[in-house]
């Protein structure tokens, strides 16, 4: 049985391969995949191992999640990212969020409060030769707490860290510029400007806010108050209450910032060439519910018609699915919100249950492999050969500069009023419930 293995030569193979169906998952209308593999140490790419060395259990549900992935970026599709957990104070940031970002794939993204206050640290004028360190994870806490070390599983920072950090925010927040009302995708884009210019001061490798702020990509955050960078602003608040402090202005406004994420979902709808929007969910809590909120948003609540929810969901979470949390909850369940398109689920939505630390990097890597290899074969080929020969090279070599989101978000949120204005009967009418009736 011979067996072809893409992304080698442009001249001699495809790369148009399928999803394919989920692992243990019959699929009455294709023929039964046989398992056929191919020795490590034959494989030249990354992708080669993902999609030849992973045969089974474990391995084929990693094996798929890259598969989609792939489909999804080689299809233009515009992804958006939810991501919990303590990826600034690890590093991963750095190591392959922010590579990811710079790709050009990504709309927005969807984190905690959490992340955007720890991102901050490298960059303290305190702390130049690196504030983070590392710890065992089933070490003596007592012992780090006499120390005043803080520790965030196997990572740790002193407690000034986070003294210091504070007195940061507090000075962003004080700024001019930062005396209005304002969603917290603007906050946090004045933020990741700030962050900067922080960074360039303290000649340390850039944040994710600053990468965030360089792309004009929005980060949405659906709890602001459950993080230090609220509990700040909550400071300045009570001072002002107190007395304490004249003409601080800032507020965020949530009402205007879920509604912009609903503006962002709109026009990859109806708008954006894919006509489609994909996700990509790290971790669950909030992030995660926060990125599958649009589509309820705007055709169950707003009541908007043609409202589609994500066309590719794929996500690794550690939660299992029977304790019936949101942090657990697979597309498929979603399919019955409608947040997950219901005709095509079965080929472009996949959930593993893993730490995404351990597979992320060897993800975005073998991703970006394969950009730098549909770029190669563009210089070799000319863009309208490989374009036509490898569909997907177009969706992989999409410019690098992204959408730029941000930039847009006062064209996109008005259109989006204009659809609601236009459904001004159905939503007067939604309003009726006899309260009290019997």
């Amino acid at each position: 049985m011979s067996t072809r293995y893409p992304c080698q030569d442009p001249e001699t193979q495809s790369t148009g391969t399928t999803a394919g169906e989920a692992p243990g998952e019959a699929n009455e209308a294709a023929p039964r995949r046989k398992v056929v593999v191919k020795r490590v140490d034959e494989c030249e790419t990354l992708d080669d191992v993902f999609r030849h060395c992973l045969p089974a259990f474990g391995g084929a549900y990693l094996r798929r999640i890259y598969a989609i992935l792939d489909e999804a970026i080689g299809s233009g599709c515009p992804l958006t990212v939810a991501i919990a957990g303590p990826v600034t104070v690890s590093g991963q940031h750095q190591t392959w969020l922010i590579p990811l970002i710079e790709a050009g794939w990504i709309a927005y993204l969807s984190t905690t409060d959490a992340v955007c206050y720890h991102d901050g640290h490298r960059s303290l004028d305190e702390f130049k030769d690196g504030p983070i360190f590392e710890v065992p994870i089933f070490g003596d806490d007592g012992a780090l707490r006499d120390e005043k070390t803080i520790r965030v599983t196997d990572m740790a920072f002193d407690e000034d860290v986070l003294l210091q950090q504070d007195r940061f925010l507090t000075a962003c927040l004080m700024r001019p510029e930062f005396q209005r009302k304002m969603t917290g995708t603007e906050m946090r884009h004045l933020l990741g400007q700030l962050y900067a210019e922080q960074e360039a001061r303290a000649g340390v490798g850039g944040g994710l806010l600053a990468a965030c702020h360089r792309a004009a990509i929005p980060v949405f955050v659906g709890a602001p108050g459950d993080g230090s960078v609220f509990l700040n602003s909550m400071k300045l608040w009570a001072m002002k209450q107190a007395g304490l402090l004249d003409g601080h202005a800032f507020e965020l406004d949530l009402h205007a910032e879920v509604f912009e994420a609903c503006a962002y979902h709109f026009w990859s709808l109806f708008e954006n060439d894919a006509r489609a929007i994909g996700t990509l969910i790290l971790g669950g809590g909030v992030p995660k519910n926060f990125n599958l909120q649009p589509e309820p948003a705007l055709g169950q609540v707003l009541g908007l018609p043609d409202i589609r929810g994500y066309a590719f969901d794929v996500q690794i979470v550690t939660a299992p699915v029977t304790d019936g949390s949101l942090s657990s909850c697979p597309p498929a369940e979603a399919v019955t919100w409608g947040k997950v398109d219901r005709d095509l689920y079965m080929k472009t939505t996949e959930s593993m249950q893993a730490d995404y630390s351990m597979v992320m990097p060897f993800i975005v890597r073998a991703l970006l492999e394969n950009r730098a290899r549909y770029q190669r074969w563009a210089e070799r080929m000319g863009e309208d050969a490989l374009f036509e020969k490898h569909p997907k090279a177009r969706g992989y070599l999409r410019p690098r500069e992204g959408y730029r989101l941000f930039e847009k978000r006062g064209a996109l949120v008005e259109k989006l009023l204009a659809a609601v204005r236009d459904n001004k009967e159905w939503l007067i009418e939604s309003l009726r419930y006899p309260l009290g009736a019997r």
